[in-house]
């Protein structure tokens, strides 16, 4: 069973970058201008794909060709058949009905927004130089620093830098103050940073602490 909803899932999966509509309406003009609408609003990432466009109520063998497209039926001033409502139960295909063609041309707009990949926004915590690196067994190596500007997230990125080159990107996978994990330590203190499998962390090196926010893009 597919929903209009499901799309942005499978597509985060990998699944589709295609929306597959069967439209049905009242008269050709309605179809026409469904049709033209949902083609307006795709993208080179993600484009609506008209399987099937006809005038008239929604009948079984638009729900079969649905359940084998993958795809949803819209209908505009129109209702299904008993028959193929009955048919669309039982396979999993879902109907949608409207009344207003910007109602239906949102609904679809949210659902090709939803399979788009969001975007990554990227913000700098803080820096840490390192001053002395410690041997602990079954951490690694961890880097005795000293927080010289912003902050130390627990749960951030880090970055090793070394003479001004990025050698190393990764997770912070420790954070501690003397001996007590911490979630976050301040400028001007001392801390202990374990990087994610990396031991290599040399004294001079810095530690650029980042976050990393995934924001829902939209098609505008």
């Amino acid at each position: 069973a597919v929903n209009l909803g499901d799309f942005g899932a499978l597509a985060a999966a990998g699944k589709v970058s295609t929306l597959p509509l069967v439209i049905k309406g009242d008269v050709d003009g309605s179809v026409q201008a469904l049709s033209d609408a949902f083609e307006q609003i795709g993208t080179n990432e993600v484009q609506v794909d008209i399987v099937h466009r006809g005038v008239g109520a929604v009948n079984e063998s638009d729900v079969l060709l649905a359940q084998t497209a993958g795809a949803v039926i819209l209908g505009f001033g129109v209702r299904p058949q008993t028959a193929a409502r009955q048919s669309a139960d039982r396979e999993g295909v879902e109907i949608r009905v409207y009344d207003v063609i910007y109602e239906a041309v949102d609904e679809v707009t949210a659902a090709l927004e939803g399979m788009l990949a969001p975007e990554r926004r990227e913000t700098v915590e803080g820096t840490a130089e390192v001053r002395e690196t410690f041997k602990i067994t079954k951490l690694g190596t961890i880097a005795g620093c000293y927080v010289s500007e912003g902050r130390m997230d627990r749960k951030g990125h880090a970055r090793i830098i070394r003479d001004g080159i990025v050698i190393y990107d990764s997770e912070v996978s420790s954070l501690k103050r003397f001996k007590d994990d911490v979630k976050e330590v301040r400028e001007g203190f001392e801390c202990g940073i374990g990087i994610k499998n990396f031991n290599d962390v040399k004294v001079g090196d810095l530690i650029e602490c980042y976050t990393v926010q995934e924001v829902a893009r939209t098609l505008n």
